[in-house]
């Protein structure tokens, strides 16, 4: 990229000059400019300041001369971006995002980055700018978009020195995301790093065992947790919140013993727990719900007593406070209880439920019908049908009901609105107004902080982690109800919190000028009673206390939440519950999505004051959705009804760990469950620690970006609008569609596709876990350690270190920095025209500047990203385009050479071969079910269970709504006892055939099972039925005659052949190169997929059913993958079925036919597709790698895409290329650029690899390979590891030889002392393949 300005050479004269002016003496105005000035030993500061050091630098104490340094920098830079008029070099917006990032300056360092990102062109480059930018997305709880960004930073560069923080994040985001899976990985990966990170180990081995819990893996969870009680010098905090969930899992979860037994060890952790940390509120809820379950009611009200005096009360002690009233037949009590809670959360179903119920049994109709709708309406209500069906009836006794019998009865209750505005007892009012007082004075002290907890400046360690959800004060509007609660109320501190806006409107004395206490109230009613009586005087008392009622009345008729529009907890989703009673110290700032209705990309505007110039355009378009101010975080704090656990009664005091553990702030560490949903753990625990200041999270996924609808950024990130300007760019900097790419920042539109492909060069994109050294050009994004210099003495920590501070930040710049300035990764003077030779020659000594990390793929394309939607998009009546179908008459038919060419033709996503087996006599009887059975009826089966539906649609277990995930649970079985039940459900069909034609004649015999059921089961649950899959038919000895009936194929679809890539791996890679079975009953799904690194794969239905397949062409799997994404699904690892009109909707074409007997179905390289078997049957199928260029292009970009997003390569495509390169001859010109390409790329990454351990002093030893021997994948990230492998030294002493790759053998031990390094091929070797692959002649006539 060409320089756009002043460079940083020009800018460094720029503030020599700016020196030299101040020593002259200028005038007064040139003088402020010169106070901007840097000095050379201030800019060599500031050049080892980038986004790594966030949260390891103090900027307080110690660190301030640092905070006063970056803030002196950052008015430097924007005075020269001014006089420069916005000319400078990208590495200025870079550098300042830093700096911004490091103030915690949010949206300052966001518009730096975004303007850093429309100026560079290979950013992708810079993973200190892309971590950057992952901190400030992660801030703003733009989860979609922080994991793509950290993502990119893995990839960029693996042995990134805050790698370990990346994992940590990824897992909690991941977590939040329902992401189950990856959240594990990535919380492993962060575990086994020797490296420094926000969490200690222990905190990370909590969340752990808390995913277990949420995952329900009860058994599990309780094994982690008690393990980590057997930790030596365990912190008490964390002591004391893995009693409380050990005794809130007795309390909730059947399988852990009877109920005595369960309530009885649930106790005892509780107060345990209590022992360990006394002012948790959330283990007195707990305590209580416990002693409430065994009939201690006086116990439970004193434990609900100190939950409320130990922290502010939540609606979940609120509504279980009213049910023990209720119990106690105290209706008016309970009445207060329950609007306690459905004040402090509108969206508390079973609040509401129980409210409806109170007023049911008081004979108060009205009131119940209203109770109940507001139940209806909330996201958390599991029984919304009951609750319709109990409305309906009400509805109906009341229209039978005597016109006026209503009027005249004596209500024992008050109305829902009257009760809405009933005052509060004394007691909690004193305890509340105390609150606010503390919080007024701690605002007083540190204006720049939030109310209560004030984390801005709170040092990484000691922050709390986030929670994904939106709570009903974010979707209203400034003038919501909800910002409307009366002082008296028991909400009133929590809900003021919950609802303050950034400007922190003085809302409580506003509610004063017409708010009535009860004293008022009752000479209200005195004055009425006594009207005729009154002097003037009095008179105009009561006009004045009746305006100020009406006035209350409507303030407090608003609040009631009819029409609340996203209320919170979720059944389904229990990580959704977060927020939703929680009120030690609640805060609620305008929350928004970031990211629009249409996934926008995040992008900010300014906005009012209150919004603290953090306005999202996007969000502005959505009614009732606020922008999230840039400072208002709670971060977890602000956690909920399950995740706030240890606050004081000063609200003030709960759990955060610091390196020191020091626990202090207002944080929780882990859900707390509500008994009135589904009494199961709440899914995400509470993280603490993490720097940037987790606000709550928005509950629904912000999605991807629909190109076109974004908008530039726009933050005003100076209070000068020239800056502002400049930094945002003017519009002829970037116009139109190159503006609305450089927004979307890590899916730039694209309007034309090329190939197909992820990335400019499909050939570009391996990599190895072997690693290349970057030159000697290093610059500032990637330090290049050596050997000797682990990456565990780089760190400050909260501004202490082994010395002194001064030291340590002196150390680690000197360390981490070289110089400002854009990382740019060198590229080599080779190409695949080059000799082995020439290639070692521009090796030499790269390796010697010590062990570094880049993919030198990089230096010609970026990381790999799904493919946009094809452009133009189809008409609607081209999206479902016929199937590609020949049909087989005879065995010439089968052999004829255009076959092969039509089955690989990338224009046909699918082929489907009819009458295969007839027309080459496939004795398909070989795979029956019988025959099986006789073979070997013991051998393993896996079981999914699944829901029978209809093939084209997919609905939620209560059959209520349309969803992608698919539900599939795994066990395991044998053939024989499947078999047993593949036969028993084929009866049993018959026998509910003979049933209905008996009972309905009126039905077609000719009735399908699937069309019968699809109106009737969405209603009502659906029946349960077990896929019998992937059974390894890969041992010749056992199916011999099952593998030779298959030889009488055509070569291109044989599992075994010498045109199919898969042969020539040299080891068995089960299901790909080997065929496996499937055994079926009708319903059995497989889920949406493409095959593993994009093979091509053979399907041979056996019968006697039939089998619905559903195919969308690969050029369409971004689309799919976004959908993922957006239903919080994995796309590569979850199981989904598609939402056909979602499909349709998006102008996706589906393939959609039906497999008979003896159909072979050919699925291309990349294509998407899912099956549903129709009726009873079984099915072969193998996977096949035609000798193409597409095919190998597709194989090594998922092989990339999978690296991104930390996913296995089932096949090692680097052990592969090799391979090919020994046994092939090719002719294709573009395939042997490819293949020479990657042959090139690993023999750099080798060689380089091998001088840096020698230059290191580290010994090579040989090891050589055995015949067959698998390719080989790290033991830790599941990387392809080739040639060198880093194996223990007790592995290898021990020959069991676990692999890491160099990465994860480095975050494990800095200097590689543990490890030996095992040589697998000699160089030579590898020299004379690479020299003597070389472009074949082509034959004339090929077949």
């Amino acid at each position: 990229m060409k320089a756009c300005g002043v460079s940083l050479a020009t800018a460094a004269a720029a503030f020599g000059d700016e020196e030299k002016k101040m020593a002259a003496g200028k005038e007064s105005g040139e003088s402020k400019e010169g106070s901007c000035s840097l000095t050379a030993e201030e800019r060599e500061a500031l050049g080892g300041l980038d986004s790594r050091l966030f949260g390891f630098v103090s900027l307080h104490e110690d660190g301030a001369r640092t905070k006063t340094l970056l803030g002196k920098a950052v008015r430097c830079y924007e005075s020269l971006i001014l006089k420069a008029e916005g000319k400078v070099e990208s590495d200025f917006f870079c550098q300042l995002g830093h700096f911004n990032l490091l103030l915690e300056d949010y949206p300052k360092a966001l518009s730096a980055y975004q303007r850093y990102y429309s100026l560079q062109t290979d950013y992708w480059k810079n993973a200190a700018f892309l971590y950057g930018l992952g901190l400030v997305y992660f801030y703003y709880n733009a989860f979609h978009w922080a994991i793509k960004a950290f993502q990119e930073v893995l990839y960029v560069d693996p042995s990134f020195c805050r790698a370990k923080e990346i994992h940590l994040r990824l897992g909690l985001m991941f977590k939040v995301n329902t992401d189950y899976e990856s959240s594990l990985k990535h919380f492993q990966l962060a575990l086994m790093d020797c490296n420094p990170c926000t969490l200690s180990s222990v905190e990370i081995q909590f969340h752990i065992a808390h995913l277990y819990e949420t995952q329900r893996k009860y058994h599990s969870a309780k094994e982690a947790y008690e393990q980590l009680l057997q930790t030596e010098n365990l912190p008490a905090k964390v002591k004391a919140i893995v009693l409380q969930q050990l005794g809130w899992m007795h309390h909730n979860v059947d399988l852990l013993g009877d109920r005595a037994s369960k309530e009885s060890y649930a106790i005892q952790y509780l107060q345990k727990s209590l022992e360990a940390d006394p002012n948790s509120g959330q283990s007195w809820y707990f305590l209580g719900r416990c002693y409430s379950s065994i009939g201690k009611v006086q116990d439970a009200f004193i434990s609900y007593r100190q939950s409320i005096d130990k922290s502010e009360a939540s609606a979940d002690t609120w509504c279980s406070i009213g049910v023990l009233y209720q119990q106690q037949n105290q209706p008016m009590d309970a009445l207060q209880a329950y609007i306690c809670a459905v004040q402090l959360d509108h969206g508390h179903a079973a609040a509401w439920m129980d409210l409806g119920t109170l007023y049911e049994s008081c004979n108060q109709p009205q009131d119940a019908i209203k109770c109940y709708l507001n139940a209806t309406r909330s996201k958390s209500c599991s029984n919304t049908s009951t609750l319709a069906g109990r409305i309906k009836y009400l509805q109906a006794q009341l229209c039978n009901l005597p016109q006026g019998s209503l009027q005249n009865k004596t209500k024992l209750l008050p109305s829902i609105e009257e009760a809405w505005s009933l005052p509060i007892p004394a007691e909690l009012t004193s305890r509340q107004g105390a609150m606010n007082t503390a919080q007024q004075a701690y605002k007083a002290h540190h204006p720049n902080t939030e109310p209560v907890l004030g984390l801005s400046q709170i040092p990484l360690s000691q922050q709390s982690l986030p929670v994904h959800m939106i709570t009903s004060s974010q979707v209203d509007g400034p003038s919501s109800p909800a910002k409307k609660k009366r002082t008296s109320s028991p909400t009133k501190n929590s809900s003021e919190n919950w609802n303050r806006t950034v400007s922190h409107t003085s809302v409580p004395q506003q509610i004063r000028s017409w708010y009535l206490t009860p004293q008022k109230l009752q000479h209200l009613e005195q004055l009425r009673a006594n009207r005729d009586n009154l002097n003037e005087a009095q008179k105009r008392t009561l006009e004045q206390l009746e305006s100020q009622f009406v006035l209350m009345q409507q303030q407090n008729l608003l609040s009631l939440p009819h029409n609340c529009a996203n209320l919170t907890s979720s059944t389904e989703e229990p990580w959704r519950k977060q927020l939703s009673n929680s009120t030690q110290g609640l805060h609620k700032g305008q929350s928004s999505h970031l990211a629009g209705p249409n996934d926008e990309h995040p992008s900010f505007s300014t906005g009012p004051a209150q919004y603290l110039q953090a306005a999202s355009t996007a969000i502005q378009k959505q009614a009732g959705l606020r922008t999230l101010p840039s400072h208002s975080v709670t971060q977890g704090a602000a956690l909920n009804h399950l995740s706030s656990h240890i606050p004081t009664s000063g609200g003030q005091q709960g759990i955060t760990f610091t390196k020191e553990s020091k626990l202090s702030g207002n944080r929780s560490l882990v859900p707390e469950t509500s008994r009135h949903v589904e009494d199961t753990p709440n899914g995400c625990a509470g993280v603490k620690g993490l720097s940037n200041h987790v606000q709550q999270l928005v509950a629904e996924p912000v999605c991807s970006p629909k190109h076109g609808d974004s908008t530039s950024p726009n933050v005003q990130i100076s209070d000068n609008p020239q800056i502002s300007a400049l930094l945002i760019g003017k519009a002829n900097d970037i116009g139109g569609r190159e503006a609305c790419d450089k927004v979307n920042h890590f899916h730039p539109t694209i309007c034309t596709k090329t190939n197909n492909s992820v990335a400019s060069s499909p050939s570009s994109v391996i990599s190895t876990a072997t690693p290349s050294p970057k030159s000697t050009e290093q610059t500032a994004t990637h330090s290049v350690p050596s050997l000797n210099s682990p990456h565990s003495r780089l760190y400050t920590v909260n501004g202490e270190s082994l010395e002194n501070s001064k030291s340590s930040i002196k150390a680690e710049l000197a360390i981490i920095s070289q110089k400002p300035g854009t990382h740019i990764i060198p590229s080599m003077s080779v190409s695949i025209c080059s000799s082995s030779a020439e290639v070692l020659k521009a090796c030499r000594n790269l390796g010697k500047n010590g062990l570094s990390n880049s993919h030198i793929l990089l230096d010609k394309c970026p990381p790999p990203r799904p493919p946009t939607s094809p452009y133009p998009p189809l008409p609607k009546d081209k999206l479902n385009p016929p199937t590609p179908s020949i049909y087989l008459e005879n065995k010439r038919d089968a052999f004829f050479p255009p076959l092969h060419q039509f089955c690989t033709n990338p224009k046909n996503p699918v082929t489907v071969i009819r009458g295969l087996a007839g027309a080459l006599k496939l004795d398909l009887g070989l795979f029956s079910t019988k025959t099986l059975v006789e073979a070997n009826n013991e051998h393993t089966v896996e079981v999914r269970t699944q829901l029978l539906q209809p093939a084209d649609e997919n609905w939620d277990p209560t059959g209520t709504k349309k969803i992608w995930r698919c539900e599939s649970n795994r066990s395991h079985t044998t053939i024989a006892k499947y078999a047993q039940y593949q036969a028993s459900s084929f009866q049993e069909s018959l026998r509910e055939e003979n049933e209905k034609r008996t009972q309905h004649k009126e039905y077609s015999d000719t009735e399908s099972l699937s069309s019968d059921s699809s109106g009737r089961r969405r209603k009502g649950p659906f029946k349960t039925i077990k896929f019998g899959t992937n059974i390894d038919l890969s041992d010749d000895k056992k199916w011999k005659l099952q593998l030779h009936e298959l030889t009488k194929l055509p070569a291109f679809v044989r599992v075994v052949s010498a045109g199919n890539l898969l042969s020539h791996l040299g080891h068995t890679v089960l299901g790909m190169n080997t065929v496996q079975l499937y055994m079926k009953v009708p319903g059995s799904r497989t889920p949406g997929h493409q095959e593993n690194n994009n093979f091509c794969s053979v399907n041979i239905n056996i019968g006697p059913g039939d089998c619905e397949w559903f195919v969308v062409p690969e050029d369409y799997w971004g689309v799919l993958n976004d959908f993922c994404e957006k239903n919080n699904l994995n796309f590569l690892m979850s199981s989904w079925w598609p939402n056909l009109e979602d499909l349709y909707e998006a102008n996706v074409p589906v393939y959609r036919f039906i497999q008979r007997p003896g159909d072979l179905v050919w699925i291309n390289a990349g294509t998407v597709h899912w099956v549903q078997a129709v009726g009873w049957c079984n099915n072969i199928a193998w996977n096949v790698g035609p000798l193409t260029a597409c095919q190998y292009k597709l194989a090594v970009e998922r092989y990339e895409w999978n690296k991104l997003q930390s996913v296995k390569s089932v096949v090692p495509m680097v052990h592969l290329s090799w391979n090919m390169a020994r046994n092939i001859k090719v002719s294709d010109p573009k395939l042997f650029e490819m293949i020479k390409y990657c042959l090139l790329k690993i023999l750099k990454q080798c060689q380089t690899l091998r001088e840096a351990l020698i230059t290191a002093g580290k010994e090579v030893i040989w090891h050589g390979r055995t015949n067959d021997e698998p390719a080989h994948y790290c033991s830790i990230c599941e990387v392809e590891v080739f040639d060198l492998l880093f194996v223990t030294n007790e592995s290898n002493s021990q020959k069991t030889y676990i692999v890491h790759c160099q990465d994860c053998a480095r975050k494990t031990s800095g200097t590689l002392d543990n490890f030996v390094v095992l040589e697998q091929y000699k160089m030579e070797d590898l020299i004379q393949v690479y020299d003597q692959f070389t472009l074949a002649p082509s034959l004339s006539s090929s077949s």
